[in-house]
């Protein structure tokens, strides 16, 4: 989507504004678009951190404590990219015009639940039925 619309400088979007309108449509794109190039920039980081150093310290004790880090990084580099790819998916529903709908059922998510959390796929309602059965399932372990 090769964008014209400029926002204003302070736009918030707001609820007496139609729902999904082009502005809120645009606010929520960059957005995405400036968390997901925070997120590259991040990994490009966690990946420098993972290349340095070797794992052939001499010291079991300091060998153990690299071992520890580079994992923790390696979590880090997986979550990130996992985010990536819902921030991708969410500027695709930007693109379709299904951004902002429920994937269940169809209804708004809400702006406050955007605003929290831009790659939301779930209106709040349908977000807790969700949790509630996975709690109903994990109680038969």
């Amino acid at each position: 989507m090769t964008t014209s619309i400029v926002l204003p400088p302070d736009y918030k979007p707001s609820k007496d504004e139609e729902y999904m309108n082009e502005l809120q449509l645009e606010y929520f794109r960059q957005k995405l678009e400036n968390w997901k190039k925070s997120l590259v920039m991040q990994s490009a980081d966690t990946l420098d951190d993972l290349r340095q150093g070797g794992l052939n310290q001499p010291d079991e004790i300091d060998r153990a404590s690299m071992e520890t880090d580079k994992s923790l990084d390696l979590r880090t580099k997986d979550r990130i990219r996992k985010l990536i790819t819902k921030i991708d998916e969410a500027l695709d529903r930007i693109e379709d015009g299904t951004y902002g709908y429920c994937e269940e059922n169809g209804e708004p998510i809400g702006l406050d639940r955007l605003e929290a959390r831009p790659v939301a796929t779930l209106s709040i309602e349908a977000q807790e039925r969700h949790e509630r059965l996975e709690d109903t399932f994990d109680d038969g372990k």
